[in-house]
């Protein structure tokens, strides 16, 4: 059985009262999710900019 069918099985059986809560938190653990994958894209533009920004780098792409 996969996580996810693991998962629909015990949502079923929860009380209504508790399934607002397990959504509060799905989308927080998304949201920070996407946050971090973010950050880490800021980084590594960030890091990657230096050579990215250097005259060979233009005249190798010029043609594209």
């Amino acid at each position: 059985m996969s996580a996810k069918d693991s998962l629909l099985q015990e949502l079923e059986q929860m009380p209504e009262f508790l399934l607002e809560e397990i959504l509060d938190f799905v989308q927080f653990v998304k949201a920070k999710h996407v946050s971090e994958k973010l950050g880490n894209s800021l980084l590594s533009e960030a890091a990657l900019g230096k050579d990215w920004l250097k005259p060979e780098e233009d005249e190798a792409w010029q043609d594209l």
